[in-house]
């Protein structure tokens, strides 16, 4: 038997895996501790998750936050569409240009976006709260689906969308049919980079949240002052849980589907 040699790039990617998931371990196993302070594991207990439970400002909070991110990467994802293929089917100078203000808000800071909408939101007389949120994630999360839409369109071959409008189509169902089917894996992909960057954003809502709306990242930051409880490692948990399942949920689906199709090409 040859023995196996030592590999310095399995050391390398042990270590990228360890620096990655560690903390996640820690918070997963953190949430199960009978203690309060995360600094030993003093006993199996699922008193954080009871607490979480009744904790209605947390919840309410949590969901603020998840119609907060379906509501603005929903716009998000019409806006970012139509707005990649009007950028791909222009063919004025100013084009480059237009797509450097597209994404504008990615390379302005953060501090500096929300101190602007919260300007804009004063000076419109809009009430700060759940509206002012949603406009304010929308423009943030737009740039993030239109780069994916438009390199999945300049990868796309402009004569399909031809070919079904030299059939007797129109444009918008040359478009309905041929082109958005093609790019919605982008879109996809693109929204749910947005869902996670409004899920988590913290900077800019403070500057446009309302007093009476609390979003689960905002719920957080000001209990850091009174210090943060093993809840949040309970609520952290729960969605990575979530998340899994769906990951799951998805490679079946995608197993079946591979399945399937290979059952109708042996046919």
């Amino acid at each position: 038997m040859k023995k196996k040699k030592f590999s310095f790039s399995g050391l390398y990617l042990g270590i990228v895996f360890a620096v990655m998931y560690l903390p996640v371990v820690v918070v997963v196993v953190f949430s199960f501790n009978e203690s309060r302070l995360p600094v030993s594991f003093t006993g199996f207990s699922l008193k954080w998750y009871q607490a979480l439970f009744a904790d209605d400002d947390m919840l309410e909070a949590l969901k603020n936050s998840l119609l907060l991110g379906v509501g603005s990467c929903a716009l998000s994802a019409v806006i970012g569409t139509l707005g990649a293929v009007g950028l791909s089917r222009l063919n004025w100078k100013s084009k480059g240009i237009m797509e450097y203000i597209s994404i504008l808000p990615l390379m302005i800071p953060e501090i500096i976006l929300g101190m602007v909408l919260m300007a804009f939101f004063y000076m419109l007389n809009l009430p700060f709260g759940m509206l002012t949120l949603l406009i304010g994630h929308t423009v943030f999360c737009v740039p993030y689906i239109l780069m994916e839409v438009k390199a999945r369109l300049a990868g796309m071959d402009p004569a399909l969308e031809e070919a079904a409008r030299d059939l007797g189509a129109s444009g918008f169902r040359a478009f309905w049919d041929i082109t958005l089917p093609l790019i919605l894996p982008a879109v996809f992909s693109g929204s749910l980079l947005a869902f996670a960057m409004s899920l988590d954003d913290v900077v800019i809502s403070i500057f446009i949240n309302g007093p009476r709306v609390s979003t689960l990242p905002i719920k957080v930051y000001t209990q850091i002052k009174t210090g943060v409880t093993p809840e949040i490692n309970a609520l952290c948990t729960l969605m990575l849980g979530v998340i899994l399942l769906a990951l799951l949920f998805y490679a079946l689906v995608k197993r079946l589907q591979r399945r399937r199709t290979g059952k109708h090409g042996r046919e």
